[in-house]
């Protein structure tokens, strides 16, 4: 009756053969069981109510407080426990901490099931075979735990990779870990990294654990580590070589266990030669190279990252656009892309959003970029990219079908197909143009 007067809708049961018998029918969001049940306990009941039910809060309530039964009855599962005669306020508080528990449980799966259909190999957007090289030398890498070392331009996508190898790993479970070193200021990143005691500094006003503790049997990723100093790249050095590091006024080390991948848009070997980084932690790092290619070396791919934006963009803004036309695709595919993909998407963002039609123009497209960017190319070289640019695109229209791809193009389909197989394209793979 209290309970259904604070709002709640209640199923009560009897005995303990009813309880079972009612959570194999429904899903609840709580469930209260008495200690002692006569023939059974109630320990007993919530274990078996959780292989039903294995997310289903459970509060004790018993009028034996004993701290053995309590701690437990916490140890196998319970959720709390009141001793009776209990606080009505403090089993309804007990009741509202579980439900808000629960969704935040089962809001904190949902968004794990959204990072994993994000960062998931099959929803990475790779049909070059760059792009496919490097998907399947991380699918054979992932389940080490050796370090990973990702190189490439700004924007290619290192930390969507470095997200990848971490899922399909065994640590996917696990934290990952984040930092940009190029965005924190040096004197803050030591302390970031390995955390720091109270009082360590002036503003050190409490302990802090630092990201290598938080990513402990898990994995951190260490963006632009070619920023770092040289006098946190011994401390960085030291934790790859004896898994610990000492916290910031701390004289006892912290034992991790995790999983390090690195990224950097420099040259690291030349920043050994001219003595920014040290020698001994590139080599230490360097175990697994992945290079990711500048967007303007797998312009395949422009034409399905475009359409993959774009449909992710207009969900989010909330406007029904179609597609992409063909002239709008060819000057996607004649740009430089300096900023890679993150160019890419901004550009196909910033179209969604001014568009009044429902298709993607051109003129909307780099309005102030009407040239390809950078020194010019050689003459032979500039159609020969425009060629195989413009073939990828009949072959992304026509899904493949060479026939009507050669018909569109005005040429024979003996000569069509010659083309195909001078730029190394498979008609295959543009059979399925939802395949990433």
């Amino acid at each position: 009756m209290r309970l259904e007067l604070a709002g709640y809708e209640v199923v009560p049961s009897l005995n303990d053969v009813e309880a079972i018998a009612i959570t194999k029918k429904e899903i609840f969001g709580v469930s209260i069981v008495d200690l002692r049940l006569g023939p059974r306990d109630g320990i007993s009941l919530m274990e078996e109510m959780h292989s039903i039910n294995p997310y289903m809060p459970v509060i004790l309530l018993t009028a034996h407080g004993s701290i053995e039964s309590a701690v437990e009855a916490m140890k196998r599962g319970a959720f709390n426990y009141l001793n009776k005669p209990f606080d009505p306020e403090e089993l309804l508080l007990q009741i509202e901490r579980a439900m808000e528990n629960q969704r935040l449980f089962h809001e904190v799966r949902r968004l794990e099931g959204l990072l994993k259909e994000r960062y998931d190999f099959k929803n990475i957007v790779a049909r070059s075979g760059k792009m496919q090289r490097v998907l399947e030398l991380i699918s054979r890498i992932a389940g080490t735990d050796s370090t990973v070392y990702i190189s490439g331009e700004s924007g290619t996508g290192k930390e969507l990779i470095a997200k990848a190898i971490h899922l399909a790993s065994e640590r996917r479970d696990k934290p990952f870990v984040a930092i940009n070193c190029a965005a924190i200021p040096e004197t803050l990143l030591e302390s970031e990294l390995f955390g720091y005691e109270k009082g360590a500094f002036t503003d050190a006003k409490r302990s802090h654990g630092g990201l290598f503790a938080q990513s402990h049997e898990g994995t951190i990723f260490l963006d632009e580590i070619g920023d770092m100093i040289l006098s946190i790249q011994a401390k960085l050095l030291r934790v790859l070589q004896e898994k610990k590091f000492y916290p910031l006024g701390s004289g006892r080390p912290v034992e991790v266990d995790v999983r390090v991948i690195v990224a950097t848009n420099k040259d690291l070997e030349a920043e050994v030669k001219n003595g920014s980084f040290r020698e001994d932690l590139f080599y230490r790092i360097h175990v697994i190279p992945v290079d990711l290619p500048p967007l303007r070396e797998r312009k395949e791919d422009i034409p399905l990252l475009a359409e993959h934006f774009l449909k992710e963009i207009s969900q989010m803004m909330k406007k029904n656009i179609k597609g992409i036309s063909a002239m709008a695709i060819q000057k996607l595919m004649l740009y430089d892309w300096p900023g890679n993909v993150r160019e890419l998407e901004n550009t196909i963002e910033h179209a969604v959003a001014i568009t009044k039609d429902d298709v993607i123009r051109e003129e909307i497209i780099l309005p102030a970029k009407d040239l390809p960017a950078g020194p010019l190319k050689p003459f032979k070289e500039a159609v020969e990219g425009f060629k195989r640019g413009y073939i990828v695109r009949l072959l992304e229209f026509t899904k493949g079908n060479v026939s009507k791809a050669a018909e569109l193009a005005g040429k024979y389909r003996a000569d069509f197909y010659n083309l195909v197989k001078k730029f190394n394209l498979n008609p295959e793979d543009f059979k399925n143009p939802d395949k990433k």
